[in-house]
């Protein structure tokens, strides 16, 4: 790419090339595009490995899906909230929620009581067997994050929170 960007993300920029993601104003064609080096897929790459490690541990001990897990590490750490909270607190639509609520009820890990400041929503909660769960996973995804992080100082870690903090205010422009 005339930007540099493939030689960044590969390692391999030389000093006279800029810095920086490629704009619409370079006229870029299809020939530019390289895969392996597409922004969007290697955020794909990214997540599907970290999530890969983190699933490992809560569907191997306790046969939970990812939604199931989000669910109950939201819940877990706030108590009691709606349905309709959930989905805007985590990255899953409705649906997955929905389904998560539905699966983790019908195993006893979650329960539900009406939610009397608005009578019309249900509240969510674990249960007891919940409860026990979420205490069982948390130090082992912690310890998880803790390899993936290994040998990343703190400075750099500032640094991949900001660009992933500019990348979502860009996308909502």
């Amino acid at each position: 790419m005339a930007d540099g960007t493939s030689e960044r993300l590969s390692g391999k920029q030389s000093a006279t090339q800029p810095v920086g993601p490629m704009d619409a104003s370079n006229n870029a064609s299809s020939q530019d595009f390289d895969l392996q080096s597409f922004f969007p897929y290697l955020v794909r790459v990214f997540y599907s490995d970290v999530t890969a490690a983190l699933a490992e541990i809560y569907t191997r001990d306790h046969g939970l899906t990812p939604s199931e897990w989000r669910t109950m590490a939201i819940l877990g750490a706030t108590g009691r909230m709606p349905a309709a909270e959930i989905v805007d607190r985590s990255s899953m639509d409705k649906v997955s929620v929905s389904r998560s609520v539905k699966k983790m009820h019908a195993r006893g890990l979650l329960e539900k009581a009406d939610n009397l400041e608005d009578g019309r929503s249900t509240l969510l909660f674990l249960s007891h067997a919940g409860r026990q769960v979420y205490e069982d996973i948390v130090p082992k995804v912690l310890a998880a994050e803790a390899r993936m992080l290994k040998g990343i100082d703190d400075r750099d870690f500032e640094v991949f929170l900001s660009v992933m903090r500019a990348v979502r205010q860009n996308l909502t422009r």
